[in-house]
């Protein structure tokens, strides 16, 4: 049966499954690509990148997706009241304190980053600490602490450098295809239009993979983290109506996009671009409906 520690090393392995997978992909393309042009350079640059975006998935995925949405670091002397939330938090939780960022933004939402407990990052939007109360914002913040130790944060980041890497071997097929494909005589024709397709093909399913990649992470994952952070508490009314403001917050996220959206509590795309059919059908996160009842099933 499921629970919490087979959930945790399932985390371990889907990780270490999705680096692998995409180093092979990458070095498969490069190979094909080397064929295809004649050109083993290419395949060359395709394991120099496949193993540095390895590299930078593991070591660095956290600074690149705080990169991305523009958090800042703050000190305890900053706010101190958000401090002592989470420094409460950590101790019942026995997790060490982590890195605190505020991102400027109005909507109400937060996520954590980090490949383990001991590098782990905090991030809160000014929106958050502005519209929920305290014990709603005790709600949110045991979530991400649960994430945290139910070693949700290392695979979670990992697919920001993933994805990102995906679409831009995306985008270089895409310009080989149309403005740099190699010279053929008479002779090749036929399996050079072969090849050329398979380019195209190629290029079509880069975007593909980067969603299936995205939707690897369970979105049972947000209700184990809402029944850890709510037994963290023992108060799952706070996190439930944290997420009732945070599902009704109709202010849209300036920073928000498809390679950190699965990072958030709740899904940062509003308005508009939150009613789009094909974020709704590659969601990450299951409806807060259905959050919001489990919460208050819980202890009913």
């Amino acid at each position: 049966m499921a629970n919490l520690y087979t959930h945790a090393k399932s985390n371990i392995r889907k990780t270490w499954l999705l680096i692998t997978s995409i180093l092979v992909l990458i070095i498969g393309l490069g190979w094909f690509l080397s064929y295809l042009f004649n050109n083993e350079a290419i395949l060359i640059f395709a394991v120099v990148f496949s193993v540095l975006q390895s590299v930078l998935s593991y070591w660095y995925s956290d600074k690149i997706a705080l990169a991305m949405t523009g958090a800042r670091p703050i000190a305890k002397k900053d706010n101190p009241e958000l401090y002592r939330i989470v420094e409460n938090l950590c101790i019942t939780a026995g997790l060490p304190m982590p890195k605190i960022y505020i991102l400027d933004e109005r909507q109400a939402n937060a996520f954590t980053t980090g490949r383990d407990a001991d590098h782990a990052v905090l991030v809160v939007t000014q929106g958050l600490l502005d519209k929920l109360e305290r014990v709603e914002i005790e709600g949110v913040i045991s979530h991400e602490l649960a994430h945290i130790g139910n070693k949700d944060i290392l695979l979670q980041t990992v697919v920001v450098v993933l994805v990102g890497a995906i679409a831009t071997i995306s985008d270089f097929l895409l310009r080989v295809t149309f403005w740099g494909g190699p010279k053929r005589d008479s002779d090749n024709s036929n399996g050079g239009v072969i090849l050329m397709l398979l380019g195209i093909i190629g290029a079509i399913l880069a975007p593909i993979a980067a969603i299936l990649i995205q939707l690897a992470i369970s979105r049972k994952r947000e209700f184990l983290a809402d029944a850890t952070g709510a037994l963290l508490t023992r108060y799952p009314e706070g996190l439930a109506r944290a997420l009732e403001k945070i599902s009704a917050d109709p202010t849209p996220t300036r920073t928000a996009n498809n390679s950190t959206a699965h990072l958030f509590i709740s899904s940062p795309f509003k308005g508009k671009q939150g009613e789009s059919w094909l974020i709704k059908l590659f969601s990450t996160h299951p409806p807060v409906e259905e959050r919001i009842k489990a919460l208050r099933d819980m202890f009913a």
